[in-house]
């Protein structure tokens, strides 16, 4: 059986993404089980945090973030669409004086910033955000 050139081509693709190990994207099942491990599978209510991203950056090298959830335990920070979709969590200890985080990412193109908060009462909390990103930061 021949190819054709468009099956070689994309197989020759193929084969130099696996060699390589050019990044992927954390697929829908991944993000659910960094939710879950985060959560235990909880409901999250889409009220009480503020998630505040830019809806456009223009470099996914470095975009800002911040996260302001009053009075929670921690707060983890995800980007659907990178490799490793759980960014980071920050833990408020009970001398906390606010329970806001800031920080610069890298995301690998337009994708959802998502914030989830954890409360003392077990109960959590969450916010999205779409980032279109014009040049994207982890290979994308």
């Amino acid at each position: 059986m021949t190819q054709t050139r468009r099956q070689f081509v994309g197989s020759g693709l193929a084969v130099a993404a696996a060699f390589f190990g050019l990044p992927h994207i954390a697929s829908a099942a991944q993000l659910d089980e960094a939710i879950a491990a985060f959560t235990g599978g909880s409901d999250m209510a889409n009220d009480g945090i503020t998630l505040i991203a830019p809806e456009i950056a223009e470099n996914g090298n470095t975009v800002p973030i911040e996260v302001d959830a009053p009075g929670a335990a921690a707060i983890m920070l995800l980007a659907a669409g990178n490799p490793n979709a759980d960014v980071c969590t920050f833990n408020f200890g009970p001398a906390a004086g606010s329970h806001l985080a800031a920080t610069r990412i890298r995301l690998a193109g337009e994708q959802d910033v998502i914030a989830i908060a954890r409360m003392p009462d077990g109960t959590f909390k969450q916010a999205r955000q779409t980032v279109r990103v014009t040049i994207g930061g982890c290979g994308g």
